[in-house]
């Protein structure tokens, strides 16, 4: 993505556009979800925002551009504000990847209605939406994965029996950061997290964009 700034800078600024929208996307359904569920907070920091400068972080955002996996600046949650922390804390958790998901199925299924309805001039809105298709697809498979400080482990920890959750969470709390850094440190050539996330947003893509070329 880096080097598409210096060979096209128009495919660039497409990817640029579809980065903040995939970010802002994921973070205003996580601030969304808490205020649904009782806790202010993220409100009163001013979350629930479709501006893209209140979602942005900044080693998320380069981590973005560079490899293509990355997240947003983290939403305040009190869960102590919920009527049920745990449960709701993995539902606020599960809404970020969840509407990445559902954008990108939307955005997939505006592409197939414009080839029907529009035939090849239906090819410049792919050219404009599939980027943010594929990073839409990013960032939610990549945020569930079950490792503190990403959302796939408090969705692990509202799922698990009591006992079980506080272990686990103590667990990723302790050495979660220090997992993630070793999955996203390129060891062998290529990030090891690279390996588990990108056959899964493949996958996905396949279904969503048939015939396209894949990351």
């Amino acid at each position: 993505m880096l080097a598409e700034l210096f060979t096209n800078p128009f495919a660039f600024l497409i990817w640029i556009i579809a980065l903040l929208v995939a970010i802002t996307v994921h973070e205003f359904a996580h601030a969304w979800s808490a205020d649904r569920l009782g806790d202010p907070t993220a409100r009163l920091a001013g979350r629930i925002s479709l501006n893209p400068i209140a979602h942005l972080d900044p080693l998320g955002t380069i981590m973005l551009i560079i490899a293509r996996i990355g997240w947003g600046k983290p939403v305040p949650v009190d869960p102590f504000n919920f009527r049920h922390p745990r449960r709701d804390m993995a539902i606020t958790s599960f809404a970020g990847p969840a509407a990445n998901l559902l954008l990108a199925v939307v955005l997939a299924v505006i592409i197939r209605i414009a080839y029907l309805s529009l035939g090849p001039t239906a090819t410049l809105i792919e050219v404009f939406l599939q980027p943010m298709i594929i990073l839409a697809v990013i960032l939610a498979i990549f945020n569930l994965l079950p490792v503190h400080p990403l959302d796939g482990s408090a969705v692990i920890v509202g799922l698990l029996p009591q006992d079980l959750a506080e272990n686990y969470d103590r667990f990723s709390h302790q050495y979660g950061l220090l997992i993630l850094i070793f999955l996203i440190f390129p060891f062998f050539g290529a990030p090891l997290i690279s390996r588990i996330v990108f056959p899964i947003v493949n996958f996905i893509l396949s279904l969503l964009l048939p015939g396209a070329l894949l990351i």
